[in-house]
C-alpha cells in the first residue's frame, strides 16, 4: 500500500501451531522484511506482534516526512505512538518539532508521542538510512540522541565459541526513557558468526532484528520457531525479521555481521528471558 512517498504492509500474528506448518516461502512472506532501504521512499511494516512497526526511511534530495497509515488509526503517525531512528548509512538528520538532531552512522534517536518528524541526508550519493521501530506509547518522554559512544557496551562470549561480541544498549534503566520500546545493536568480531546462542524466548515481547554490514554473497541463517520446532529463514545484508513472543530468536552467518535488535512488550528487563537448554533444542 502506498501514501505518497510512503509504502507499508501489514503481518497479521500467528500462534506456534500454525508457524511449525510453515515452508520457506510461508515463513519469508510472514516474517522476512526486505526492500527497508529505497532512495527516497520510507517503508513501513505494521506487525500484530506488540503493534509494533518497522521500517525504513532513506531520504535523497528533499526531506522525508514521516507520515501517517492507515493501520495506526491517527491522524499523524506518532500521535499515539513512540520511534526511534538508527542511522546505518550516511550523514544524516531528524527534524523532530522544528530541533534538529545529526546523525552520524550508528546513531540512534528516541522520539517521544505526539512529535513530528523528517528525515534529510546531507549527501543524496551517501544517503542516511534510517532503520524505524515504533510501538504503541501511553505517555511523552523527551526526544533525545544517543551516540553509539554512548550507548552502554557490554562485551561478551569468546573466539572458542564464535560468538566474540560487543553489545550496545541504547534503551537501557539508567538512559532515556520510553514506554516500552528497547533497543540495541551487536557487533561480532572477525571470525564470530553466532548471535544469542544459547538461545531463549520471552513469552512478554516480541523482537525484531536488522541484520547488516554483511558482503553482497553473505548471508545469516536467523533461527526461529519454538524451541522443539525450530525454522529458518535465510537473511541478506539490510533485511529484517520478527520473531514472535513464543519464537527463538538467533542466527549464524557465513561471515561476522552487525545486527539491531528491538522490543516492545510489558518490560524493558534485559535480564527477563526464559533459556532454552540447548539439549532441549529440536
Amino acid at each position: 500500500m502506498t501514501s505518497s512517498h510512503t509504502d507499508y504492509s501489514i503481518r497479521q500474528a500467528f500462534d506456534p501451531e500454525a508457524g511449525a506448518r510453515m515452508g520457506s516461502a510461508e515463513l519469508r512472506a510472514n516474517f522476512h522484511i526486505g526492500g527497508l532501504f529505497v532512495p527516497g521512499r520510507i517503508n513501513l511494516t505494521y506487525t500484530h506482534y506488540d503493534r509494533m512497526v518497522v521500517g525504513g526511511a532513506t531520504p535523497q534530495g528533499s526531506a522525508l516526512e514521516l507520515e501517517a497509515i492507515k493501520p495506526t488509526g491517527t491522524a499523524n503517525f506518532l500521535d499515539r505512538r513512540e520511534m526511534i531512528a538508527v542511522n546505518i548509512g550516511g550523514k544524516g538528520s531528524i527534524l523532530v518539532d522544528g530541533e534538529t538532531f545529526a546523525l552520524d552512522s550508528r546513531d540512534m534517536l528516541y522520539v517521544g508521542m505526539g512529535s513530528k518528524v523528517s528525515f534529510s541526508s546531507d549527501d543524496a550519493s551517501a544517503p542516511a538510512k534510517f532503520y524505524l521501530l515504533s510501538a504503541p506509547a501511553h505517555q511523552k518522554y523527551p526526544t533525545k540522541l544517543i551516540r553509539i559512544c554512548d550507548a552502554k557496551r557490554l562485551d561478551l562470549g569468546s573466539q572458542a565459541t564464535s560468538n566474540e561480541r560487543s553489545i550496545f544498549q541504547f534503551i537501557h534503566a539508567e538512559g532515556a526513557k520510553t514506554c516500552q520500546l528497547v533497543v540495541g545493536m551487536t557487533q561480532l568480531a572477525p571470525g564470530s558468526v553466532w548471535n544469542t546462542m544459547p538461545c531463549h524466548i520471552h513469552d512478554r515481547r516480541m523482537e525484531a532484528y536488522l541484520y547488516f554490514d554483511l558482503a553482497e554473497t553473505a548471508r545469516v541463517f536467523h533461527f526461529m520457531g519454538e524451541p522443539t520446532e525450530t525454522r529458518h529463514i535465510v537473511m541478506a545484508n539490510e533485511e529484517a525479521v520478527v520473531s514472535p513472543p513464543w519464537s527463538i530468536h538467533s542466527g549464524c552467518g557465513t561471515a561476522n555481521y552487525a545486527f539491531i535488535w528491538a522490543m516492545a512488550g510489558d518490560n524493558v528487563d534485559y535480564t527477563d528471558v526464559d533459556a532454552v537448554p540447548m539439549e532441549t533444542l529440536r
